[in-house]
């Protein structure tokens, strides 16, 4: 069964940026990779039916892997369809402005990754959440955009990608 790797950016970047550009670089040997770009919606909630829309034309297992807004769209995303593993990337939780104040999701192979450093979302937001899901947090000496965490990134998208590695 085909592996799907989805990618969804951040409120002000593309579906193309320098993070997601190495990381779908490093996911290409796994399975089919893909980007969506949300620049034209404003709304988390519209991105994330986006989202959903384009995973409902998805036949196989599913990988979402979400910055900032992308992450709580992805998390969003990932309680309407069948979704084996999320990564987050200083996911935008537990702030005004978005719809779901307790942000969940059904999914059990989850890896949030937030910089010490993140001036936009507080890394305890992330640390709430892993705790309440017992998903995988990872905390890197960076800021929100985790620019300097690249092979950290890299590293941790395919320690959950090995776990569903068909051999």
């Amino acid at each position: 069964m085909i592996l799907h790797i989805v990618f969804s950016h951040g409120k002000e970047s593309g579906p193309w940026g320098s993070k997601i550009k190495s990381m779908a670089e490093h996911a290409k040997k796994y399975g089919e990779v893909y980007s969506i770009n949300y620049s034209d919606l404003v709304s988390p909630e519209e991105r994330a039916e986006r989202l959903i829309n384009f995973l409902s034309k998805l036949n196989g297992n599913i990988v979402l892997v979400g910055s900032s807004m992308g992450g709580y769209v992805s998390t969003l995303a990932s309680n309407n369809s069948n979704i084996v593993g999320l990564m987050l990337l200083a996911p935008a939780f537990y702030l005004t402005g978005y719809e779901q104040t307790k942000p969940s999701t059904q999914c059990t192979n989850v890896s949030v990754v937030h910089g010490w450093g993140d001036d936009i979302v507080p890394y305890q937001n992330s640390v709430k959440f892993a705790e309440q899901h017992k998903a995988s947090l990872k905390l890197v000496d960076d800021g929100h955009r985790l620019s300097n965490s690249l092979d950290s990134l890299n590293n941790e998208l395919e320690i959950l990608l090995n776990q569903f590695q068909v051999t």
